[in-house]
This record gives C-alpha cells, structure tokens and sequence, in this order.
C-alpha cells in the first residue's frame, strides 16, 4: 500500500479535481487513462509523451509495470520511477489501473464495490476520492502517533515512577 504523504495526498486531490473539471479521460491511452492521469500530475509530463514513452514497449500499464527496471534508462521506466518515490508501489499503480485494491474497494458501499467499472470516469473518480480519504487518515494518525505525550502524561508517569 502507498505510503502516506502530503505529496502523494496532494498528487491525488489534484488529480480528482482535474478530472471533475473536463481532463481528458481515455482508458486505452496510457497517458490520459487511470494511472496516465495520476502520472501526468506527479511526473509534470504530457499524456501525449506518457503515451510515447509507453509504445517504446508493448502492454498496458500492469505489464510495463511488471516489465519495470530502474536501470533501464528507458523513459518509461524512469517515469515509473518517480512515481514510486513518491510513495507509490508497483501494486497501487496496477489496482489504479483495474480499480481493484481490496483494501480501497472495501471502503465501497457493497453495491458500488462489486459494479466498479475499470474504463468509466465516474468509478475512477469514486476509487481515487476513496484512496484520498484513506491516505489522509493514515497521514493523521501517523502524525498523531509521532506526538510527544502532553505535560500531563508525562508528569503522571514521573510520579508513578
């Protein structure tokens, strides 16, 4: 699962926004499909040059993603690169592209997780608001977590001690 961050958290929102305000959506053209939308925010690089570096070898986004080799040098495989210093995996971008992490999905009502089509904007959108909301609540309590107690605990643990 992605790791949550203000960059990646931002990434998505923008995303979403873009979308609801008429970004070109197309799911069999790898740059204005689901992960090509994400990846063109994160990466600052056009659909039009997203889809160039994709045609340089053949599949869909889960099979350049298994193809996936840092040292390539190939500028699909740097692109990919970015998007996982971002905090993503190779996982949440193959779910993006099939709308189809469990963990995403299960925060569905049941009728909506089980009709989820992978090609149809409204079912990105729905995925993408949902992913947003989970990784917000994991940066929260993350920063919550990595508080300092308050005065009052910790004078109460010195006077126990």
């Amino acid at each position: 699962m992605a790791t949550a961050n203000p960059k990646l958290i931002l990434a998505l929102r923008k995303t979403v926004s873009k979308l609801k305000n008429g970004a070109p959506y197309q799911w069999g053209h790898m740059g204005a499909c689901n992960c090509g939308n994400l990846a063109q925010e994160i990466t600052r690089i056009s659909k039009s040059d997203i889809h160039r570096f994709a045609m340089q070898r053949s599949g869909d986004w889960s099979e350049q993603l298994n193809d996936y080799c840092p040292s390539s040098g190939l500028p699909m495989d740097l692109m990919i690169s970015e998007l996982l210093e971002i905090g993503l995996t190779r996982e949440d971008l193959m779910h993006l592209e099939r709308l189809s992490d469990p963990e995403i999905l299960a925060l569905l009502p049941r009728e909506r997780r089980l009709n989820l089509v992978k090609n149809k904007k409204e079912d990105l959108l729905l995925y993408l608001e949902n992913w947003v909301r989970q990784l917000e609540n994991q940066w929260a309590e993350n920063q919550r977590s990595s508080l300092p107690p308050s005065g009052k605990e910790i004078f109460h643990t010195e006077v126990l001690s």
